[in-house]
């Protein structure tokens, strides 16, 4: 299966994903990680990303166009892959499009954005072991050091909740659009991605015909 995931920051697009990968043992082409790969590789469309990001600038459409396009060719996704992170606006869709991609199944993660708010903004991390809590969902044991390391906890500047309200801001603007344009094609699927991240597997698996 071609598939897509869609959500706002912190709806937990990226978890399901990485649930329907496992379970129909297809690889996640993550935009972010594809464009570091390419530039770890010096690949052709890898050096021209380069120049942007050197200059702090975003990496334009096309570029990251033709660096998802080298990634797709790989034999790991003949069987299928799901794609996170890309496309972000129409115009990357088009482009997909033209490379004549047909997909099986647009998945839009649905969270209502005070709850956005409520997971982002309440998430703690861990700067030395990497460990992820939240005040509400996952406490640390004494609620302000690591449970692995004991260093203190720190809240990341983008989870921020001014700063999390612009993301989905952006969000709402630039991806959301996508979902009207996956719902002309026929392929689009709502999932409500409130709940354990069993019971979204589970409705996610569901909208896929997947058990």
């Amino acid at each position: 299966m071609k598939i897509i995931f869609l959500g706002a920051p912190g709806a937990g697009k990226g978890t399901q994903a990485d649930i329907v990968a496992e379970k129909l043992g297809i690889p996640t082409v993550s935009t972010g990680a594809i464009i570091r790969a390419a530039l770890k590789a010096g690949t052709e469309m890898g050096l021209k990303a380069k120049k942007f990001i050197e200059q702090g600038a975003l990496v334009p459409d096309d570029v990251v166009i033709g660096i998802i396009k080298e990634r797709l060719a790989e034999s790991d996704c003949a069987q299928g892959y799901i794609l996170d992170g890309f496309p972000r606006t129409v115009p990357q869709a088009e482009a997909l499009d033209a490379m004549g991609i047909s997909l099986d199944a647009v998945i839009s993660i649905e969270v209502p954005d005070g709850e956005i708010v409520d997971r982002m903004s309440g998430r703690r991390v861990c700067a030395v072991c990497g460990s992820s809590y939240h005040v509400k969902h996952n406490p640390a044991k004494d609620g302000v050091h690591c449970d692995k390391c004991g260093t203190e906890l720190t809240c990341r500047a983008d989870d921020a909740p001014e700063v999390v309200k612009s993301r989905l801001e952006i969000y709402h603007t630039t991806t959301e659009p996508l979902k009207d344009f996956y719902l002309a094609k026929g392929n689009l699927k709502l999932v409500e991605g409130v709940g354990t991240v069993e019971e979204i597997s589970g409705r996610t698996l569901r909208a896929l015909g997947v058990q």
